[in-house]
């Protein structure tokens, strides 16, 4: 059988970079080049994504969706891992764990959105909650997000590597006009009503992400405790590989957001109790928050085992 054939447009990206770490040492796959001198060459990005079984696309939104438009080959799947067509009719969300249905569509669709970092987090947690019935979907969701810096791709990366302003030391919150380009497929694909509000902030470490909801028990379903919040949760990712609930209640005095630094997996974190609960996803950034994620889906895609190459 021939080894299906796969092309990073992009690879030169954090995420591009990333996810030929993940691929390169993999006898199961063929992966195509492209010269330094070429990468931004049309023709020559359009002959290697037509001759592939799957294109990664590891772009700016709007060169993403030139990109999708160069390829004509009628079998030729793409995972695109920018915002372009995260809401987009004909393209299948690329998170497996939410449902079935999801899993599915990863399997048969051509086109495939990769999740964002930050709604990876909240959709995580909240889509769950919002099947089940404890979240109602007219209910207005706060969330904040703590990421490291390599979220920010190379310029950020160079910023912070470099020589930092004083205020680089320290968290930095941004974002500030409450329309992140996470949020909408943040409400999309939790079918929420109205968007969350949503604060990312930055911090002087390379990766790993904590993102927080915050739920008061007024908001919920009628008597729902923090512990039918766990309950939920847990049941819902019992047979999951690469996202996973810990134990109820956090049994150390605070959590490191970088502590899935290095892992495609994610965990979940239910404190509190009856009358306030909070939910934290713990993930990297750069793996199941982006490049982990993609190659879950090629996986997927192509009819590997779902975890194969990733570090869980």
């Amino acid at each position: 059988m021939n080894k299906p054939i796969i092309f990073i447009d992009g690879q030169e990206g954090t995420t591009g970079l990333q996810i030929f770490d993940r691929l390169s040492a993999r006898d199961d796959i063929e992966l195509l080049t492209i010269p330094e001198s070429r990468r931004k060459d049309p023709s020559a990005r359009k002959e290697r994504m037509n001759a592939a079984d799957l294109v990664f696309l590891c772009l700016p939104d709007a060169a993403a969706i030139e990109a999708v438009a160069l390829v004509d080959n009628p079998d030729t799947r793409i995972i695109d891992a920018s915002t372009a067509h995260r809401t987009q009719d004909g393209w299948a969300y690329g998170f497996p764990e939410l449902s079935p249905s999801h899993r599915d569509a990863i399997r048969d669709c051509k086109r495939i959105a990769n999740p964002g970092c930050h709604a990876t987090g909240f959709i995580s947690s909240v889509y769950p909650l919002v099947a089940a019935g404890l979240i109602p979907d007219s209910v207005p969701l706060t969330c904040f997000s703590l990421t490291g810096y390599s979220g920010g791709g190379k310029k950020m990366i160079a910023q912070y590597e470099g020589e930092k302003t004083g205020g680089m030391f320290s968290p930095r919150l941004y974002g500030l006009n409450l329309h992140h380009k996470h949020i909408p497929e943040m409400q999309l694909h939790c079918a929420l009503k109205h968007a969350p509000l949503f604060c990312p902030v930055v911090d002087d470490y390379y990766k790993g992400m904590a993102t927080t909801v915050m739920l008061p028990r007024r908001l919920l379903k009628a008597g729902t405790s923090a512990h039918d919040i766990y309950d939920a949760l847990a049941a819902h990712y019992a047979e999951e590989k690469l996202v996973h609930v810990a134990p109820f209640g956090w049994d150390e005095p605070m959590i490191d957001a970088n502590a899935m630094a290095g892992r495609d997996s994610l965990l979940l974190i239910v404190n509190g109790g009856e009358e306030q609960t909070i939910v934290t996803a713990l993930f990297d950034n750069l793996g199941k928050g982006a490049s982990g994620a993609a190659v879950q889906n090629m996986n997927l895609a192509l009819g590997f085992e779902e975890t194969k190459g990733l570090e869980r």
